[in-house]
């Protein structure tokens, strides 16, 4: 049986709006799949239905569709998509409306059953403003096999929106675990967009980047598969790029999902021609007993200033400023108040921008006033009172809400799973009969050091690549190395102890390594670096985009035989 060609065209919420076109006139293709449901956007969207019952879902989704379901159908291309968010049975009824105006004949189901917020209480998870449960891919064959053109679905896993589509074409069953791995893999790596054709990625300067194309996985029978894009679209495909994916937002070498946990340490890469890389030799596993449900409430209300300090006595500037406006709001100060000073001025500068300092104050409340005009306000009456050279970056704004993010875990056969057929019949998705608790896979030999003479001292990222991003309140660091000379210095070199003097936020939070030998790669997960996720805006790089890179910036002695 031929490969099935499956393409992604979105990786979030606001990716580029014109990859579905670019999709479906590029090249040959089977079906079309898209990501839109960070963490971050089932809390906007959760807002949006407070506003309106009849909203939750991706609408700029929609407004694809106008433009390419006709296209899509032309092409003989099956298209399947989380956009529905909170309300995929919306947004299915929204796509028929629009078939009907265009006149395209079209087949359009939906998978729905992960909303459990009107349950939270029964189920012990609170009175979150979202609850919603990660379910498989299942559903999606289901609909697929019952002839569906267009299939949206609500919170299902990233991957799933490209294992559905595998598991009706093949025929796999329910355990063909390593079948099934295999495509959690493809998936994992072409979910997130241009991330894996070059956007990115720590080694761009070594290729001709342009505006990257969107990912192709050739997904074969045994659930083996090359990654690959479109013929001349900008961008590269390389054992390099899809190692950055594969370590994407992962934790060690067990990737549970609700279908069948991968083992990230069995796979292999190879390339396979000009941006074609194969994936071969994924093992799978019976999934855990629980699902994984996000969780996201309104924790209160946030406010900032940035005050610009230019020159000389920077840190009796920051003091005095801290000092008068701690002052100025002593008698009703909000909740949290967070100071940051950049040191970004340099001495004897010959701009004023890089003679400039920043110092950050954010600020958090349960009433929007505190965090409101009454903050910042009090920050810009300071203006002819306090340091010589005073401005901040912005007026004075009102307070804006944030969200808190947690993740919970509930039994699998708690959570409803419906197929909703493009007929409308209703197919209940039972889930795994089988399943194994999550646990670590046993720490796998160290290679010998390398015996590796004189070392200089160089940027870390001279010698490995990173990638690293959010998972709630954790920030993953996954770094990798190009060759075995250097993994045999890395895996000795790069311990807990030495990240944490290397990345010194990280010192009094818990670090766990986990070792991927067959990547050549080590993934650091770091507990609560990013307070209550993303939307607390705790931290200066909220999803820990540019933690890797900060990493790799840092100096460390480095054999010269890895120069």
């Amino acid at each position: 049986m031929t490969a099935l060609r499956i393409g992604n065209a979105s990786g979030f919420y606001g990716d580029r709006f014109s990859a579905v076109r670019e999709m479906l006139t590029g090249g040959p293709l089977d079906v079309l799949t898209g990501d839109y449901l960070a963490e971050l956007t089932m809390l906007i969207l959760g807002r949006d239905r407070l506003k309106d019952p009849n909203r939750g879902y991706a609408k700029t989704f929609l407004r694809q569709m106008e433009e390419n379901l006709e296209l899509a159908k032309e092409n003989g291309v099956k298209i399947v998509a989380n956009a529905g968010g909170l309300n995929p049975a919306g947004l299915a009824g929204a796509l028929r409306e629009l078939a009907d105006k265009l006149g395209v004949d079209v087949k359009i189901a939906h998978v729905e059953g992960d909303d459990l917020v009107a349950r939270a209480d029964e189920l012990g998870l609170g009175k979150p403003l979202t609850a919603n449960a990660y379910l498989g891919a299942w559903g999606i064959a289901e609909c697929l096999n019952a002839g569906a053109d267009v299939v949206v679905t609500g919170r299902v896993t990233d991957a799933s929106v490209i294992v559905g589509p595998a598991a009706a074409h093949f025929g796999w069953a329910r355990d063909d675990y390593d079948a099934l791995a295999g495509a959690v893999a493809a998936g994992h790596v072409i979910e997130c967009g241009a991330q894996a054709t070059g956007g990115n990625y720590a080694f761009f300067t070594e290729h001709s980047l342009g505006l990257p194309g969107f990912p192709i996985a050739e997904i074969e029978a045994d659930g083996s598969s090359v990654i690959t894009k479109h013929p001349g679209t900008g961008g590269v495909v390389t054992t390099g790029t899809v190692t950055a994916q594969l370590l994407y937002e992962i934790t060690g070498a067990r990737y549970a999902g609700p279908d069948v946990t991968t083992r990230f340490d069995t796979l292999s890469l190879s390339q396979d021609g000009p941006d074609r890389v194969r994936i071969s030799g994924v093992r799978g596993e019976a999934p855990p007993p629980t699902l994984k449900v996000a969780l996201n409430r309104l924790g209160g209300f946030r406010n900032e200033t940035t005050f610009v300090l230019t020159g000389l006595d920077i840190e009796a500037k920051a003091a005095l400023v801290k000092e008068q406006l701690e002052g100025a709001l002593k008698d009703r100060p909000p909740a949290d108040v967070t100071w940051t000073l950049a040191r970004t001025d340099h001495a004897d500068a010959d701009t004023e921008q890089t003679a400039s300092a920043l110092l950050h104050v954010a600020v958090k409340d349960t009433d929007p006033k505190v965090a409101g005009r009454a903050f910042t306000s009090a920050a810009v009456e300071l203006a002819l009172a306090s340091y010589p050279g005073f401005h901040v970056t912005a007026p004075p704004s009102d307070a804006s809400p944030y969200g808190v993010y947690t993740a919970a875990y509930v039994d699998a056969g708690t959570v409803p799973h419906v197929a909703v057929l493009p007929d409308g019949m209703r197919v209940d998705i039972a889930p795994s009969a089988s399943t194994q608790d999550l646990s670590d896979v046993d720490e796998p030999t160290l290679p010998e050091p390398l015996d590796h003479g004189p070392v200089r001292r160089a940027p870390l990222g001279s010698v490995i690549g990173a990638r690293s991003g959010d998972k709630g309140g954790n920030a993953n660091l996954g770094v990798w190395v190009r060759s075995e000379e250097a993994w045999r210095w890395l895996v000795h070199r790069l311990t807990v102890a030495e990240f944490k003097l290397l990345l010194p936020e990280t010192a009094d939070l818990p670090v766990t390594r986990h070792l991927l030998p067959n990547l050549r790669a080590v993934n650091f997960v770091v507990e609560g670096i990013l307070g209550e996720g993303v939307a607390s805006q705790a931290r200066f790089d909220p999803q820990a985009k540019a933690f890797g890179e900060w990493l790799r910036s840092r100096e460390i002695d480095i054999p010269e035989v890895l120069l």
